[in-house]
């Protein structure tokens, strides 16, 4: 089933050409000048020396890419322990993504202004991060337990203190919203210096493409049920924290207005009231995970020592490396699609538990969907992996489109049994925007890597600047959204919102994913590295190594 690539005309890398060319006799006897790339192409740039290189390792070393074949496998146990290790992160951010927001406006009674600049803020502060800790982790030494392992063994405790707080009820009101900017923002920025680590840790695993698609494919199946632990744990957990006894599906005749401003629950200002109480519990609990997470991480997990690098290799300075990872076609593309997609799921993600609470009249169902949603998420990432597999990642791509006609059914026609059927169905698409990314930037990154043959430690640079955009968009997402509950007059803790409040979390619950969906595969159109050429880079990486 092929997909259409306007823009991705099939590239042939330079080293691989080489070989064709050279038979039996090496290209270096003529010097000639670096081949010029072709803009937007994804396999050009490459120079004279690189294809001297590639051709004396072929004549050299016939059966070297079946050794290092050998050499790349990955134990099951091995990518078990990587998947788990990163499960922590995604269930603090699932806990965080679907009830944040709601616990700001309805238990700490923040207005939906200030709302939206503690999530704005915070997520600004963890996407400056993340160049940050691009630069000082791509100019760490290698240490016996290795480069990446040492920033997230010595930042998890630190993200554990943070992460208890952000759910903690300070019992004074004026300084709420510091309280909550404060520790937001530091647990923002604490898991990025675990994230870019972590991330970068899959291009140390193996050489092998497959290998590391199979690794990527556990660690996504691993982040989905830890996505589906954080919802599931935090839900049933606080669910008590939300439901109201005196608040009916439908108001009693005349007492409309009435019913409109009454509080569903009072202003908790004592921190060990039975909603904040319920919180820090969920907090704590999801706080021992990350331990066990790390834990299992650094005693099952070996990192190599730049796999890719040649013996003579520097590392690329940091501006220098990050202009050139700006510069790189496959890259933007693959970046501007997917920072659209995430920040459609963030909102859907947000919102959600907003609009089944005040738009749907889903209440006491809410927490019951967001797990059916995180199941089939969780159940369909090997489905995907095959989709991938079998029809390429581009195609598979195109699958997060499926929740969108669907969320817009609900958004129009709020009903139970349809509200459980788009809950499956967004799962499916969730999963699919949570394994593509991560599955092709590692092909992004030897795509560079073979345009840039000599210069090391730029992993981090891709990793790092990914996030960045990927969490500044949602964060301005964030912000809007909660600034539009503030414009059209959301009121915390009251039984029924307005009109225009409903209305508004339609459109963020619906319209505005859908929106922004499809932009992002429009842009995937263009992206160029196909399947083809993922193999011969493949081949071309194999020699050069």
């Amino acid at each position: 089933m092929p997909c259409p690539e306007p823009g991705g005309q099939r590239s042939v890398p330079l080293p691989l050409q080489a070989l064709r060319e050279g038979g039996g006799t090496t290209p270096c006897a003529v010097p000639r000048l670096p081949s010029a790339p072709r803009p937007g192409h994804a396999g050009g740039g490459r120079g004279w020396s690189v294809r001297c290189a590639m051709a004396g390792a072929a004549k050299g070393s016939p059966e070297r890419p079946a050794e290092e074949e050998v050499r790349g496998r990955l134990s099951v146990c091995s990518k078990l322990c990587y998947a788990i290790g990163g499960a922590p992160n995604q269930v603090a951010g699932s806990a965080t993504a679907f009830f944040l927001q709601i616990y700001l406006l309805d238990i700490a009674h923040i207005t939906p202004f200030h709302a939206s600049l503690v999530l704005f803020i915070g997520k600004a502060s963890g996407a400056v991060t993340d160049p940050v800790a691009g630069f000082f982790i791509s100019k760490s030494r290698w240490t016996k337990i290795g480069r990446l392992m040492p920033w997230m063994l010595a930042c998890t405790p630190f993200t554990v203190v943070s992460y208890f707080f952000m759910w903690y009820l300070p019992p004074f009101v004026s300084g709420r919203v510091a309280w909550y900017l404060t520790f937001y923002c530091l647990f923002q920025a604490l898991t990025t210096l675990f994230q870019v680590p972590y991330s970068a840790l899959t291009m140390f695993l193996s050489t092998d493409q497959k290998e590391r698609d199979s690794a990527t494919a556990y660690r996504m199946t691993m982040e989905v049920l830890g996505t589906l632990i954080g919802a599931a744990v935090q839900g049933q957990i606080v669910a008590s924290a939300h439901v109201s006894h005196h608040c009916t599906v439908n108001p009693p005749v005349n007492t409309t207005d009435s019913w409109h401003d009454t509080s569903s629950f009072p202003d908790p200002l004592d921190p060990l009231s039975h909603q904040a109480k319920v919180y820090m519990i969920a907090a704590g609990v999801i706080g021992g995970v990350y331990l066990l997470g790390i834990l299992i991480l650094f005693l099952g997990v070996k990192e190599k020592d730049d796999p890719y690098a040649l013996n003579s290799d520097r590392a690329i300075p940091f501006c220098k490396g990050l202009g050139l990872t700006m510069k790189h076609g496959p890259y933007m593309k693959l970046t501007a699609s997917f920072l659209l997609i995430s920040t459609a799921v963030q909102l859907e993600q947000s919102n959600f538990v907003l609009f089944c609470t005040h738009a749907a009249d889903l209440r006491s169902h809410f927490q019951y969907l967001v797990v059916t949603i995180l199941v089939s998420a969780a159940v369909s990432i090997p489905f995907w992996q095959k989709i991938l597999q079998r029809f390429g990642k581009k195609c598979a791509a195109f699958g997060i489109a499926w929740m969108t006609p669907f969320a817009a059914m609900l958004v129009t026609i709020p009903n139970l049994i349809l509200a459980y059927f788009v809950a499956f169905v967004s799962g499916l698409s969730i999963a699919a925007s949570l394994l593509l990314p991560w599955s092709m930037l590692p092909d992004v990154v030897d795509n560079f890597r073979l345009q840039n043959p000599h210069g090391k430690g730029h992993e981090t640079l891709f990793y790092s600047s990914y996030v960045f955009f990927t969490k500044m968009s949602a964060g301005i997402g964030l912000g809007i959204s909660a600034a539009g509950l503030e414009f059209t007059g959301y009121k915390p803790g009251v039984c029924r919102q307005s009109n225009d409040v409903i209305l508004t979390l339609k459109i963020l619950t619906g319209a505005v994913p859908a929106i922004l969906i499809f932009v992002g595969l429009f842009i995937l159109l263009f992206y160029p590295i196909t399947e083809e050429s993922r193999r011969e880079t493949k081949l071309a990486l194999e020699v050069l190594r």
